[in-house]
This record gives structure tokens, sequence and C-alpha cells, in this order.
């Protein structure tokens, strides 16, 4: 590489600033817009145990059956995301708010005081959680400055019916049937 090129490197040129400038911009938009959109609320668990609230969760594929999450490279479960062969994840209802609170803090056991059953390999699997299933991971990629992680589903189960817990312009809400 030459001084000038290193230099470069050093320096961002106008066109690099303008890069910098409109990633930044970007993430304005992105965050400012994805506000506006209502996301399911759910609890990912993988052995460990470890666990976070994820509003990223969706159906990837019916033949075969695959879903995916997202989770930030940065985040205190990533290593063990990293690690994990097999994940749950604990679909969330309006009555589960304290449970999503409780996942999505830092710097806590979120597993204390929480009813879950271990599978042989040490998944755990939320037992207040309305609806549930199981995936083995068959992909798991980083992407800008997340991880998207693809599971095929094995197993699962409805416990019962109740209303969606969500996420929407900051704050937790809960779905109703538009007549």
């Amino acid at each position: 590489m030459t001084t000038t090129s290193l230099q470069s490197l050093r320096q961002p040129t106008a066109s690099q600033a303008a890069d910098t400038s409109e990633a930044r911009g970007a993430d304005a938009i992105l965050r400012r817009t994805l506000r506006r959109h209502a996301s399911g609320i759910t609890v990912i668990t993988v052995p460990g145990p470890a666990g976070f609230t994820a509003t990223s969760f969706t159906s990837v594929s019916l033949d075969p059956a695959l879903v995916s999450f997202c989770l930030g490279a940065t985040a205190s479960t990533a290593a063990a995301v990293r690690r994990a062969e097999r994940f749950a994840v604990h679909l969330l209802g309006a009555e589960n708010t304290d449970l999503a609170r409780q996942f999505a803090r830092s710097g806590i056991d979120r597993f204390e005081g929480v009813r879950y059953r271990q599978e042989t390999d040490g998944l755990p699997v939320l037992a207040d959680a309305p609806a549930w299933l199981t995936a083995r991971v068959v992909s798991r990629q980083r992407l800008g400055d997340h991880y998207l992680v693809v599971g095929q589903v094995e197993s699962g189960d409805v416990r019962q019916e109740a209303p969606a817990l969500v996420h929407h312009a900051g704050e937790f809400a809960s779905v109703s049937r538009v007549a």
C-alpha cells in the first residue's frame, strides 16, 4: 500500500464522509420508520440457560418448516446463541409483559423466578408462554451488526389462546381484532 493510500484510510475523502453521513441517516430513518411497525414479542432461549426478548422472530418457510430471529452481535447472549445447536421461541401474550421486560434487561439472572423445564440438551422451555416451539439451527450468519439465525422447527405447542403481546412505538401493546 502506498503512503497516499494509508493517508486516505486515516482521513476520509469527501465521498467516504458522505457515505458515513448517509449510513447515519439510514440508521435514523430505519429507527424512526420501524417504530411504526408493530412486532410480536418473543423470548428466545438457548442452552446455558440463556435467553433474551426479541421482536425479530419470523417464519421463513413452510416446507421445510423454518423460522428465524436476529440478535445484536454485542448482546450479552450472543456467545451462547453462537454456540447453540437448538433454540426455543416463546410467543408471548398480553399477560406476559413482566416476562418480556425481565428477558430484555441486562446484568441480571433472566431466569430467576421463571418457571421452565430443561430438555435433555439443556434447552429451557418457559412454562408460562401461551405458545412455544423448538428448532434446530440450520444457518447462522453475521449480517452487519447482528446475527441472523435460522432453525428448522422440531416441536411446539399452543397452551392457550391469548391476545398477542406486541411492540409498537417504543411501547408494549396488545392486539385486538378489527371489525
